[in-house]
């Protein structure tokens, strides 16, 4: 019998990496002759460059970069010097990981440490760009990443925005002077956990600006910032980007990295899958078992628990998504391919009990799906 464990990270509790670790312990307990194949997955969230780095044995490179606060922070990347391509992640540099909740300001963090992460990866010389854009602590729409690559924003008093999403209300003209030349020199792609338009309903600041600490009224307010934003840019660049799919991943950034940047943006998992050789891994499995920290309706969108279950649904492998929370909508999930289900919880329990136990409770998990499974067989 052979198992392939293709988890995401489980935020704020476990890597991809530790979570496939506790899923095979699981799987061991149940079948111990089981050929279990450990794969680490992500969509372009955090954890994504820990799964990139495993399959293309890229180098892991360290800087010191700001966080979304503007403090010091260590932020890893990935380096692979044969084809000169850079794997920078956005939540190494302004992840929501890094700070408490308490710290958590959706109207003022930045995106400033993204962007000098991209000027160290051009200093290796990097001709090709892979942005993994997720897990973002930042709701500025890229504006910091912007400044940091030499973008001047500039308000009605001639100086330049302040941090945050909310001063781009201020912005009133975009100065390209000093705009990194070796930015038009290489390939960049952008990698998406979302499907997500700039602003509106379904737009960065509505949708994903509540977990960033954003109340309604502060949704409201950088909604509108944003629309400002998108109209002088539309005013400056002739074309109007806010609406295309996925300019609102990682806070909006999405948006500046197609409309400044000349990003392709790309669906995260599937682009993830391709660099891991999940096709062949997945043909030779009896079974799936995938997850991440939430299954809900969003999920539909490109998270990494549906793509999994989308491509074993082709090739009629099972695939059993451990979620730490079933949100609304989930039961969708069965339509995209995924078999079957489970909550981590093993009773009444509080977020924090969930997220120190999570390795346990995967581990309990994947030990009855497989005896279930034996059984099955």
């Amino acid at each position: 019998m052979r198992i392939l464990l293709a988890p995401d990270s489980y935020k704020d509790s476990l890597s991809a990496s530790e979570a496939a670790a506790a899923l095979a312990k699981g799987v061991m307990r149940a079948a111990p002759q089981a050929e279990i194949d450990e794969c680490p997955m992500g969509d372009g969230g955090e954890g994504t460059l820990d799964a990139l780095l495993t399959a293309t044995l890229a180098e892991q490179r360290i800087a010191i970069v700001n966080d979304a606060l503007g403090r010091a922070c260590k932020a890893r990347w990935g380096w692979d010097p044969e084809s000169q391509t850079a794997f920078i992640e956005l939540a190494e540099a302004c992840g929501l990981q890094r700070l408490s909740t308490e710290e958590r300001t959706a109207l003022y963090s930045s995106s400033y440490g993204f962007g000098e992460l991209i000027k160290i990866a051009l200093d290796h010389g990097a001709k090709r760009l892979v942005l993994l854009l997720g897990g973002s602590a930042t709701n500025d729409a890229g504006a910091g990443m912007l400044q940091a690559l030499g973008v001047q924003l500039v308000n009605n008093e001639g100086t330049s925005l302040s941090a945050g999403g909310i001063n781009l209300s201020d912005l009133k003209q975009i100065g390209w002077d000093k705009l990194d030349t070796r930015l038009h020199e290489v390939i960049i792609e952008a990698i998406l956990d979302v499907d997500n338009p700039l602003v509106g309903k379904q737009g960065a600041s509505a949708v994903f600006g509540p977990q960033k600490g954003a109340t309604p009224e502060e949704v409201e307010r950088l909604d509108k910032a944003f629309c400002h934003f998108a109209d002088v840019v539309s005013d400056n660049l002739g074309h109007d980007y806010r609406d295309i799919a996925g300019v609102g991943a990682a806070g909006g950034l999405g948006f500046s990295a197609v409309a400044f940047l000349k990003a392709k943006l790309c669906p995260g998992i599937e682009r993830v899958m391709s660099h891991v050789g999940f096709e062949d891994r997945l043909s030779n499995a009896d079974l799936v078992i995938t997850g991440e920290g939430r299954l809900d309706i969003q999920s539909l969108s490109g998270k990494t628990p549906i793509g999994i279950a989308r491509q074993a649904k082709q090739v009629g492998v099972p695939a059993v998504v451990i979620a730490g929370h079933l949100g609304a909508g989930w039961e969708k999930a069965y339509e995209e391919g995924v078999t079957s289900a489970f909550s981590l919880a093993d009773g009444p329990i509080t977020l924090n009990d969930a997220t120190s136990r999570c390795g346990e409770l995967l581990t309990t998990q994947a030990e009855s799906i497989t005896r279930l499974f034996i059984k099955r067989k």
